[in-house]
C-alpha cells in the first residue's frame, strides 16, 4: 500500500496532525523513516487505527449521484403517469368507440330486418304481380285464339259460299260457248 506522511494522514482520518503524531509516539500507530528523516506511514495501518473518512470530493460525487438519481426516478415515475393517464384515456376512446360500433350495428340490424319483411312483402307482391300478369296474358292468348277462330269460321263459310257461284259462273261459261 501507499505510504503517506502525518498530515496527509490527518487530513484522510479527519483527525489533527498532532493526535496522528501522539498516537505515532505512543506506538498505537506503527511508522516508517524515510532517507530523508520523513515519518511514513503506511495506508493500511492508518486504516487500523483510524477509520479513513470518504473524500470530501467522492463524498459530494456520491451526494450530486443520489440527488440525480432521485431527480431520475421522479422524471421515470411522472413519465410513467403521463402514460398511465394516456393508457386511460385511450381505454376511454376506445370504450366509446366500442359502444358507437355496438349501437350502429344494432341499427343496422334492425334496418336489414326491415329491408327483409319488405323483401319479403315485396317478394310476396311481386309474385303476386306475375301471376296476375301471367294470368292476363293466357285470357288474352285464350281471346285472341277464339277470335282467330271466329274469323277462320267466317272465312270458311265466305270461301263455301263464293265457291257455288264461281261454279255457277263457270258452268255459264261453259254453256254459252258450246
Amino acid at each position: 500500500m501507499a505510504k503517506i506522511g502525518a498530515q496527509k494522514a490527518a487530513n484522510m482520518t479527519g483527525v489533527s496532525k498532532a493526535t496522528i503524531q501522539r498516537a505515532m509516539k505512543s506506538g498505537r500507530l506503527s511508522y516508517e523513516v524515510d532517507e530523508h528523516g520523513q515519518k511514513l506511514i503506511d495506508t493500511s495501518e492508518l486504516e487500523r487505527v483510524f477509520t479513513i473518512k470518504q473524500d470530501s470530493a467522492s463524498t459530494s460525487e456520491a451526494m450530486i449521484k443520489a440527488e440525480l438519481q432521485k431527480a431520475t426516478d421522479m422524471l421515470e415515475m411522472e413519465r410513467v403517469k403521463m402514460r398511465l393517464r394516456m393508457l386511460e384515456d385511450q381505454l376511454h376512446i376506445t370504450q366509446q368507440t366500442l359502444e358507437d360500433v355496438k349501437e350502429q350495428r344494432e341499427q343496422w340490424q334492425k334496418q336489414a330486418q326491415q329491408v327483409l319483411i319488405t323483401s319479403q312483402h315485396s317478394q310476396k307482391a311481386a309474385e303476386e304481380l306475375k301471376q296476375e300478369l301471367k294470368d292476363r296474358d293466357a285470357r288474352e292468348k285464350e281471346i285472341r285464339q277464339k277470335q282467330m277462330e271466329m274469323r277462320m269460321k267466317r272465312m270458311q263459310a265466305q270461301n263455301q259460299n263464293q265457291e257455288p257461284a264461281q261454279n255457277a259462273t263457270i258452268w255459264t261459261k261453259l254453256f254459252k260457248r258450246a
